[in-house]
């Protein structure tokens, strides 16, 4: 199985249309949601994870294009630098997905890469700047 997260920007032409109904329907694909801004008559963007196998997942992206969909890999990765953490859990009530959370046994703080959608909100949460933006 293959997998890719991107961003998709939608037309506002296509906001209303079932794109994401396709992809699981018609290619067979995992569509994972991790972030979306949908407004009738704007401009959409998704931040989504899409898995399934090679062949399908070039389909599924072939069929996104030709109606008109923006696509580019989520190019923005968020770093815990373990070696600046104090383990002070500011992070962790910020984070929307659970991708920052505690160990109840050790209280300290974990990260969880796979989790994480880049929302940022950790960045400026961080007292220590244990948490950064790779471009």
């Amino acid at each position: 199985m293959a997998k890719r997260r991107l961003v998709l920007t939608f037309p506002p032409s296509l906001v209303n249309k079932p794109v994401t109904y396709h992809l699981v329907k018609d290619y067979h694909l995992v569509v994972n949601i991790l972030r979306a801004r949908v407004t009738p008559e704007e401009e959409g963007k998704l931040v989504i994870d899409l898995e399934g196998s090679s062949d399908a997942l070039n389909k599924g992206i072939e069929y996104l294009q030709k109606i008109g969909v923006h696509i580019q890999p989520l190019a923005r990765d968020v770093v815990w630098r373990k070696e600046r953490c104090t383990h002070c859990t500011a992070c962790i009530t910020i984070c929307p997905t659970g991708a920052l959370s505690v160990d109840r046994e050790s209280w300290e703080v974990r990260f969880d890469k796979e989790k994480c959608i880049a929302c940022e909100l950790c960045i400026p949460a961080c007292p220590y700047q244990a948490m950064e933006i790779l471009l």
